[in-house]
Protein backbone atom coordinates (compact mmCIF):
# COMPACT_ATOMS: atom_id res chain seq x y z
CA UNK A 1 0.00 0.00 0.00
CA UNK A 2 1.14 4.17 -0.66
CA UNK A 3 -0.63 7.17 -0.32
CA UNK A 4 0.77 10.04 -2.32
CA UNK A 5 0.73 13.73 -0.54
CA UNK A 6 0.16 15.92 -3.05
CA UNK A 7 1.47 19.37 -2.85
CA UNK A 8 -0.73 22.37 -2.56
CA UNK A 9 -0.71 24.65 -5.37
CA UNK A 10 -0.76 27.69 -3.46
CA UNK A 11 -0.19 28.51 0.56
CA UNK A 12 -2.83 26.76 2.65
CA UNK A 13 -5.02 28.47 4.41
CA UNK A 14 -6.96 27.73 7.67
CA UNK A 15 -8.77 24.36 8.12
CA UNK A 16 -12.52 24.85 7.65
CA UNK A 17 -13.11 20.73 7.92
CA UNK A 18 -14.99 21.53 4.64
CA UNK A 19 -13.86 18.10 2.45
CA UNK A 20 -14.94 19.68 -0.94
CA UNK A 21 -13.00 23.14 -0.38
CA UNK A 22 -11.06 23.83 -3.72
CA UNK A 23 -7.78 22.93 -2.06
CA UNK A 24 -8.65 19.44 -1.48
CA UNK A 25 -10.22 19.10 -5.13
CA UNK A 26 -8.38 16.39 -6.78
CA UNK A 27 -6.34 14.78 -3.60
CA UNK A 28 -6.63 11.41 -3.02
CA UNK A 29 -8.48 10.00 -0.92
CA UNK A 30 -7.55 6.70 1.05
CA UNK A 31 -10.27 4.73 2.72
CA UNK A 32 -10.47 2.89 6.18
CA UNK A 33 -11.63 -1.07 4.80
CA UNK A 34 -9.53 -3.09 7.15
CA UNK A 35 -12.18 -3.93 10.42
CA UNK A 36 -10.03 -7.44 11.88
CA UNK A 37 -11.32 -7.39 15.36
CA UNK A 38 -14.36 -8.65 16.65
CA UNK A 39 -16.68 -5.93 17.34
CA UNK A 40 -20.24 -3.89 18.00
CA UNK A 41 -20.79 -4.49 13.68
CA UNK A 42 -21.05 -1.06 13.23
CA UNK A 43 -17.93 -0.60 10.85
CA UNK A 44 -18.58 3.42 9.03
CA UNK A 45 -16.91 4.60 6.16
CA UNK A 46 -13.81 6.53 6.54
CA UNK A 47 -12.07 8.18 3.91
CA UNK A 48 -8.98 10.66 4.59
CA UNK A 49 -6.72 12.97 2.74
CA UNK A 50 -3.24 14.65 3.19
CA UNK A 51 -1.55 17.40 1.31
CA UNK A 52 1.58 19.74 2.17
CA UNK A 53 2.85 23.14 1.66
CA UNK A 54 6.16 24.41 2.96
CA UNK A 55 5.32 25.04 6.64
CA UNK A 56 2.60 22.73 7.09
CA UNK A 57 0.79 19.31 6.55
CA UNK A 58 -2.98 18.97 6.60
CA UNK A 59 -4.95 16.16 6.96
CA UNK A 60 -8.95 15.81 6.73
CA UNK A 61 -10.97 12.69 7.61
CA UNK A 62 -15.05 12.44 6.35
CA UNK A 63 -16.56 10.28 8.24
CA UNK A 64 -20.16 8.63 7.61
CA UNK A 65 -21.12 7.53 10.79
CA UNK A 66 -23.62 5.82 13.40
CA UNK A 67 -23.40 6.00 16.94
CA UNK A 68 -21.87 9.53 17.42
CA UNK A 69 -20.29 10.80 20.84
CA UNK A 70 -17.38 13.16 22.23
CA UNK A 71 -16.96 14.28 25.55
CA UNK A 72 -13.08 14.30 25.85
CA UNK A 73 -12.68 18.15 26.58
CA UNK A 74 -9.12 19.22 26.51
CA UNK A 75 -5.87 18.54 24.69
CA UNK A 76 -4.29 15.21 25.62
CA UNK A 77 -8.15 13.79 26.91
CA UNK A 78 -8.43 9.92 26.22
CA UNK A 79 -10.10 10.65 22.46
CA UNK A 80 -10.62 7.23 21.26
CA UNK A 81 -12.89 6.46 23.99
CA UNK A 82 -15.34 8.54 21.86
CA UNK A 83 -15.90 8.60 18.16
CA UNK A 84 -12.11 9.21 16.83
CA UNK A 85 -9.90 8.96 13.43
CA UNK A 86 -6.20 8.73 13.89
CA UNK A 87 -3.29 9.52 11.75
CA UNK A 88 0.12 7.77 13.33
CA UNK A 89 3.11 8.83 10.78
CA UNK A 90 6.80 8.07 11.59
CA UNK A 91 8.59 11.29 9.59
CA UNK A 92 12.38 9.54 9.95
CA UNK A 93 13.98 6.85 7.21
CA UNK A 94 15.92 5.17 10.18
CA UNK A 95 13.38 5.24 12.70
CA UNK A 96 10.00 3.78 13.76
CA UNK A 97 9.60 6.50 16.10
CA UNK A 98 6.37 8.35 15.79
CA UNK A 99 3.40 11.05 16.28
CA UNK A 100 -0.17 9.46 16.82
CA UNK A 101 -2.66 12.12 16.30
CA UNK A 102 -5.99 11.37 17.63
CA UNK A 103 -9.04 13.81 17.02
CA UNK A 104 -12.33 12.71 18.25
CA UNK A 105 -15.66 14.79 16.27
CA UNK A 106 -15.35 17.02 18.52
CA UNK A 107 -11.77 18.61 17.43
CA UNK A 108 -10.52 17.68 20.56
CA UNK A 109 -6.73 15.78 20.23
CA UNK A 110 -4.36 13.78 21.68
CA UNK A 111 -0.50 13.73 20.63
CA UNK A 112 2.05 12.03 21.74
CA UNK A 113 6.05 10.93 20.30
CA UNK A 114 6.19 7.59 20.55
CA UNK A 115 9.73 5.73 20.74
CA UNK A 116 11.17 3.09 18.26
CA UNK A 117 11.52 -0.36 19.38
CA UNK A 118 15.73 0.81 19.51
CA UNK A 119 15.01 3.95 21.60
CA UNK A 120 12.42 1.53 24.23
CA UNK A 121 15.24 -0.91 25.06
CA UNK A 122 17.41 2.46 25.51
CA UNK A 123 15.02 3.62 28.07
CA UNK A 124 13.48 6.04 26.55
CA UNK A 125 9.61 6.73 26.97
CA UNK A 126 6.66 8.10 25.40
CA UNK A 127 6.61 11.70 25.45
CA UNK A 128 3.78 13.74 25.41
CA UNK A 129 3.76 16.68 23.15
CA UNK A 130 3.15 20.10 25.31
CA UNK A 131 0.15 22.13 25.51
CA UNK A 132 2.19 24.80 23.98
CA UNK A 133 3.06 23.20 21.29
CA UNK A 134 -0.45 21.80 20.81
CA UNK A 135 -1.54 25.13 20.44
CA UNK A 136 0.41 25.68 16.76
CA UNK A 137 -1.66 22.99 15.04
CA UNK A 138 -4.82 24.52 13.63
CA UNK A 139 -8.32 22.41 14.07
CA UNK A 140 -11.53 22.32 12.71
CA UNK A 141 -14.56 20.20 12.98
CA UNK A 142 -18.19 19.87 11.67
CA UNK A 143 -19.76 18.95 14.99
CA UNK A 144 -20.17 19.99 18.54
CA UNK A 145 -17.26 20.09 21.02
CA UNK A 146 -19.37 17.99 22.98
CA UNK A 147 -21.48 15.67 21.64
CA UNK A 148 -23.66 14.34 24.51
CA UNK A 149 -26.21 12.35 24.42
CA UNK A 150 -24.89 9.66 21.50
CA UNK A 151 -26.51 10.58 18.16
CA UNK A 152 -27.39 7.27 16.99
CA UNK A 153 -28.61 8.57 13.82
CA UNK A 154 -27.35 8.39 10.80
CA UNK A 155 -24.61 10.88 10.87
CA UNK A 156 -21.22 12.50 8.41
CA UNK A 157 -18.79 14.63 10.33
CA UNK A 158 -15.45 16.00 9.14
CA UNK A 159 -12.41 17.16 10.91
CA UNK A 160 -8.89 19.28 9.66
CA UNK A 161 -5.99 20.15 10.96
CA UNK A 162 -2.67 21.45 9.95
CA UNK A 163 0.59 20.35 11.68
CA UNK A 164 3.19 22.66 11.52
CA UNK A 165 6.05 21.19 10.33
CA UNK A 166 8.67 22.54 12.78
CA UNK A 167 6.61 20.72 15.05
CA UNK A 168 8.37 17.47 13.76
CA UNK A 169 11.95 19.17 13.67
CA UNK A 170 11.23 19.86 17.38
CA UNK A 171 10.56 16.15 18.26
CA UNK A 172 12.48 13.98 15.87
CA UNK A 173 14.53 16.26 13.97
CA UNK A 174 12.88 15.53 11.06
CA UNK A 175 13.63 18.12 7.79
CA UNK A 176 10.54 19.48 6.16
CA UNK A 177 9.66 16.89 3.16
CA UNK A 178 10.22 17.71 -0.61
CA UNK A 179 9.46 16.15 -3.47
CA UNK A 180 10.53 12.13 -3.12
CA UNK A 181 10.52 12.50 0.55
CA UNK A 182 8.74 9.19 2.04
CA UNK A 183 7.15 9.20 5.48
CA UNK A 184 5.56 5.70 7.00
CA UNK A 185 2.09 6.14 8.28
CA UNK A 186 -1.56 4.45 9.00
CA UNK A 187 -4.45 5.93 9.33
CA UNK A 188 -7.34 4.32 11.91
CA UNK A 189 -11.21 4.65 13.01
CA UNK A 190 -12.21 3.83 16.60
CA UNK A 191 -14.63 4.52 19.17
CA UNK A 192 -14.25 2.47 22.33
CA UNK A 193 -16.58 3.78 24.76
CA UNK A 194 -19.42 4.60 22.01
CA UNK A 195 -22.54 2.18 22.33
CA UNK A 196 -21.35 0.30 19.10
CA UNK A 197 -17.28 -0.22 19.75
CA UNK A 198 -15.35 -0.68 16.24
CA UNK A 199 -11.77 -0.53 15.52
CA UNK A 200 -10.64 -0.03 11.62
CA UNK A 201 -7.18 1.09 9.81
CA UNK A 202 -6.16 2.08 6.32
CA UNK A 203 -3.24 -0.52 6.03
CA UNK A 204 -4.28 -4.08 8.05
CA UNK A 205 -2.62 -4.64 11.21
CA UNK A 206 -2.31 -8.12 12.26
CA UNK A 207 -2.66 -8.46 16.08
CA UNK A 208 -4.82 -10.55 17.95
CA UNK A 209 -6.63 -7.80 19.97
CA UNK A 210 -6.96 -3.81 18.55
CA UNK A 211 -3.89 -1.96 18.91
CA UNK A 212 -2.80 0.92 16.85
CA UNK A 213 0.62 1.40 17.76
CA UNK A 214 2.23 -1.21 15.31
CA UNK A 215 4.51 1.03 13.77
CA UNK A 216 5.91 -2.48 11.82
CA UNK A 217 2.63 -2.34 9.48
CA UNK A 218 2.65 1.40 8.59
CA UNK A 219 2.96 2.04 4.63
CA UNK A 220 4.75 4.58 2.69
CA UNK A 221 3.23 8.02 2.31
CA UNK A 222 5.37 9.57 -0.82
CA UNK A 223 5.40 13.29 -0.73
CA UNK A 224 4.65 14.64 -4.92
Amino acid sequence: MQYTVKRASASLGSPDANWDRVEWRGVEALEVTHFPWPDSGHRPRVRARVLYDDRFLAVIFRVEDRYVRAVAEKFQDSVCLDSCVEFFVAPLPDSEAYFNFEVNCGGTMLLYRCPSTVEREAGEGTVNVSAADGLTIAIAHSLPHIVEPEIAEPTTWTVEYHVPFSLFASYFGADTPTSGTRWMANFYKCGDRTSHPHWGSWAPVHTENPSFHQPSFFQPIDFA
